[in-house]
């Protein structure tokens, strides 16, 4: 069998725009190097490697000086890989980890320690079946504790389904990627109305990551991006943006640098772009780095 071939760009543009001081990256994964950090073995796709080294140097190309690792379900509650990103840059950069619903308390304080801040769960159909919610709100209980947020990777059609659950999270939620909305179906569409009508509870966020996986075009994505551009407009303390490197499960493989420069359209001025990229992330994930 043949290797994977990577998602991400060789040689991406050099962003035009110049990001502020700070500037943190939300949204990446870290896969592998295999052969020292192996994939789960029920795994529903298999990557290339991706290592810190490649993320790293992304970032310095971009002009992103922090970042928020999410851990890949190709690893799956193995967050060995992510962990060792972060303790290669600790204080620059924190993780937010996949662990079961029912993980103990010493569980989470030791991942803590790691460095992570924070429990996604996903609940798209390509990355298997999800945790029933009532399971993650018990587990929201021990996340208060220690200062953690949950992350909710969901299908757009389920945001109404599961506002009601959200809204009673005790701890801050996080969607991931625009709620997964699908671009060319307009701003007017009911999933984009139920997220907006979602995020009027002020301990819920969103990341306006995602142009080209809610896009119908490709790049630049422009279909996209007036629902960040929304988004950050009416919810300027509580939006988040990231690269979603390495681009897993996609047809064409994004240039990061374009990606940076859509932060033109998506928070115009500067003012929306410090507290888009350095502020917001700064409150969120790193009030608790030790």
């Amino acid at each position: 069998m043949s290797e994977p071939k990577p998602s991400f760009h060789a040689s991406p543009s050099k962003p035009k725009l110049k990001l502020p001081r700070g500037a943190c990256d939300v949204h990446f994964h870290v896969f592998g190097p295999q052969a020292k950090f192996p994939f789960a073995a029920n795994r529903s796709y298999t990557p290339a490697d991706a290592p810190k080294e490649k993320l790293f140097a992304l970032h310095k190309h971009l002009g992103i000086e922090r970042g928020v690792m999410v851990q890949s379900a190709a690893h799956g509650f193995d967050n060995s890989a992510g962990a060792d990103l972060i303790a290669a840059r600790k204080g620059d950069y924190v993780g937010v980890a996949l662990l079961p619903a029912d993980a103990s308390v010493d569980t989470l304080k030791k991942h803590h320690a790691q460095g992570f801040r924070g429990v996604r769960f996903n609940y798209m159909k390509h990355l298997g079946e999800g945790t029933p919610i009532d399971q993650v709100m018990l587990m929201a209980k021990k996340l208060a504790d220690i200062g953690w947020h949950l992350q909710i990777h969901l299908d757009s059609s389920l945001i109404g389904e599961m506002a009601p659950k959200l809204r009673a999270s005790p701890v801050p939620v996080v969607i991931d990627h625009m709620g997964r909305v699908d671009a060319s179906q307009g701003l007017e569409q009911k999933p984009f109305r139920e997220l907006l009508a979602l995020l009027r509870d002020e301990r819920i966020w969103v990341k306006v990551s995602g142009c080209e996986r809610s896009s119908r075009q490709s790049s630049p994505w422009k279909d996209a991006i007036p629902f960040a551009r929304k988004l950050v407009e009416e919810f300027p303390e509580r939006t988040l943006w990231g690269t979603d490197w390495p681009h897993p499960n996609l047809k064409e493989i994004p240039d990061d640098g374009v990606m940076a420069d859509n932060l033109a359209e998506i928070a115009p001025s500067e003012r929306q772009r410090q507290a888009l990229l350095v502020d917001n992330p700064s409150r969120l994930y790193f009030e608790w780095t030790d």
